[in-house]
């Protein structure tokens, strides 16, 4: 029987000698997250205009809204790609000629279990969904795992992925609208006085634009403090991932686009009939004056522990 809600209780550094309660209460397409009883994140498993799975309404620990309103506020941010950019996603423009970016096929939901625990220091679901082509046909499955948890340095959402193959295969395009994104609130953009960072040493969107990278950082200060959040590909996933940044608050880890990206040739990943991509991503949410991407990525490759993912190129 899966709970309608569940906490975790944890101290960390931030919220004084108060413990930090994590919980999490069903909706009727998905979770609502909360960190001390006030809004962390809102996942939906899709719904009728974003066919795929997102988490949307992302805060810090602090409560700094951290990406864009869901649906947007035409007073508080832009309204473009309103049904591409929802928050923080996984996305594919061309699996097999079909669009699961721009909502043209379908990701449709079919399992949400939960595991919770209050001895445990996370939340954590898992979710299944059908690769349905525009015109109906199943394709495979996308299964994936999450989990939430508070650490010192803010909260870490990760991502474990595996794109699962039906009879014909997969075979994985390349475009710039492919993997890992999210879209960050008005108030932390570039072009507003953010700043983006990445693994690399390189900072601003056009220098970061297009680049291999670990990890990449995008932050503001609102009201006098400093938030952001820290997107990270795992050393583990099939190739190392190039980055698709935008000074408007775009931010997508791409391990697919390689000549979108302008790194080579086309790129064609394919996943055999039967067979499996696993695909693992990370999303660190922080408000801290201390912290540090560099630490925040040792977190999140301890959190997941990676295994061998080979696959033909």
């Amino acid at each position: 029987m899966i709970p309608t809600i569940f906490s975790l209780v944890y101290l960390f550094a931030g919220f004084a000698s108060d413990p930090a309660e994590l919980a999490a209460a069903k909706t009727a397409n998905g979770l609502e997250i909360t960190l001390n009883g006030k809004p962390l994140a809102a996942f939906s498993q899709g719904d009728n205009t974003i066919l795929r799975p997102y988490f949307a309404n992302l805060h810090s620990p602090k409560g700094i809204r951290l990406t864009r309103t869901h649906p947007p506020l035409p007073d508080r941010d832009a309204t473009d790609h309103a049904t591409m950019h929802p928050g923080l996603w996984l996305g594919f423009g061309d699996i097999s000629g079909e669009d699961f970016w721009r909502n043209k096929a379908r990701m449709e939901p079919k399992d949400l279990e939960i595991e919770a625990g209050l001895n445990s220091q996370q939340i954590r679901f898992a979710t299944r969904h059908a690769l349905n082509a525009a015109g109906g046909r199943l394709m495979g499955h996308l299964k994936s795992r999450f989990s939430v948890r508070v650490s010192p340095n803010g909260c870490l959402i990760v991502w474990d992925a595996a794109l699962e193959a039906g009879e014909k295969g997969l075979v994985l395009g390349d475009q710039e609208e492919m993997g890992f994104g999210a879209r960050m609130a008005g108030t932390l953009i570039e072009k507003k006085g953010g700043k983006i960072a990445n693994s690399n040493g390189k900072t601003t969107a056009k220098e970061t634009w297009g680049q291999p990278a670990e990890w990449t950082d995008y932050s503001g200060v609102v009201n006098g403090a400093e938030a952001g959040i820290t997107l990270f590909a795992s050393p583990d996933n099939f190739r190392p991932s190039w980055w698709h940044n935008r000074d408007y608050g775009l931010m997508v880890a791409n391990p697919f686009g390689r000549q979108a990206m302008r790194q080579g040739t086309v790129s064609q990943v394919t996943v055999h009939p039967g067979g499996e991509l696993r695909l693992t991503f990370g999303a660190f949410l922080h408000d801290s004056k201390e912290y540090a991407p560099e630490r925040a990525y040792a977190e999140f490759l301890e959190a997941f522990q990676p295994k061998s993912r080979k696959i033909e190129k």
